[in-house]
């Protein structure tokens, strides 16, 4: 008798524990009206903004067709301008759904990028503010120095980038005592922190807040100095061991740009966790109904279903 109670508490604390969890999905997945692919797309973009930079996206809010970023400084933050706009035109003038739009290939590549094709190059400089620092000023307090072959370069302390640079060297350092040719693309660095625009722009260079490091330069390395055949040469030799410890820590690579810069490493997690989780194109309307989540794929602690309750409740 004393067994059979314990066997009927069991099945019945499975059950209840079962209800809770599924409870959450069950809230999530029967939307009270249709979602469209431009929507899930965007939830996508600002749930993966909010897991690359906890702490720092207090709310969202909606106001008539604009969905805003509620910083914890209190500004806000515009998703889509809904402009139609050029490639160049995205670059100069960019909003976060701009920033966000093309994939990063967490794949490897073999070959130079479509025209165009520059996943991460488009960035909005006042979300970075928020993040790295306002002005100069507020930029250079947050910085730390990073060892890297017995010299030191600067970095960004906030949102782990500093720590996340550390990381990656650290691995990479171990690879290149073993592998001349990973050796040979590390040293000498050409630089972290350089508080200025990008040559030719009136756009701060992410070397500004610190979160950007370029490694041993080569003349191939960039668009402007180098050809699509010289480009691509370079591209083929570069030791993806490289790039795949700091992908790994949450940094893109500039080889992966149609506007080349090979040499190049930026943290950017945001575009990373995209590329994890959200690689596909948004679920049909057919796949939404049969159950299937707009954030499937993602491990849904506490502080994510958080972020996705706010994204639901407001969008």
């Amino acid at each position: 008798m004393k067994k059979k109670n314990i066997f009927i508490v069991s099945i019945l604390f499975l059950l209840l524990t079962s209800c809770n969890k599924n409870e959450f999905i069950s809230d999530m997945i029967y939307p009270s009206e249709k979602i469209s692919g431009y929507e899930i797309n965007m939830k996508r973009d600002i749930l993966s903004l909010m897991m690359a930079y906890p702490g720092y996206i207090r709310d969202l809010t909606k106001e008539g067709e604009n969905v805003y970023l509620i910083m914890q400084s209190g500004n806000k933050i515009l998703y889509d301008d809904k402009i139609e706009k050029s490639f160049e035109e995205k670059l100069n003038n960019p909003d976060l759904q701009d920033m966000m739009e093309q994939i990063y290939p967490i794949k490897d590549i073999h070959t130079i990028m479509d025209k165009n094709i520059d996943p991460g190059r488009i960035r909005v400089d006042s979300f970075f503010k928020e993040v790295y620092g306002e002005s100069r000023r507020e930029v250079e307090l947050n910085l730390k120095k990073v060892s890297l072959n017995n010299k030191y370069f600067s970095f960004n302390r906030n949102n782990n980038a500093e720590e996340a640079l550390k990381n990656s060297i650290r691995e990479i350092s171990l690879l290149a005592m073993k592998n001349n040719k990973i050796y040979s693309c590390l040293f000498p660095s050409s630089g972290t922190y350089n508080y200025r625009v990008i040559s030719g722009t009136k756009r701060l260079s992410p070397h500004s807040f610190g979160i950007a490091i370029d490694l041993k330069r080569d003349d191939r390395d960039y668009w402007k100095w180098a050809s699509n055949d010289q480009g691509q040469k370079r591209l083929s030799e570069y030791p993806r061991e490289i790039v795949r410890v700091f992908e790994k820590n949450g940094f893109i690579w500039g080889g992966k740009w149609y506007h080349f810069d090979i040499l190049h490493f930026e943290y950017r997690p945001e575009i990373i966790i995209k590329a994890r989780y959200f690689n596909n194109e948004p679920l049909s309307m057919e796949t939404w109904y049969k159950g299937e989540t707009w954030y499937k794929g993602i491990e849904l602690t506490d502080e994510i279903k958080g972020y996705i309750k706010m994204i639901d409740r407001e969008l």
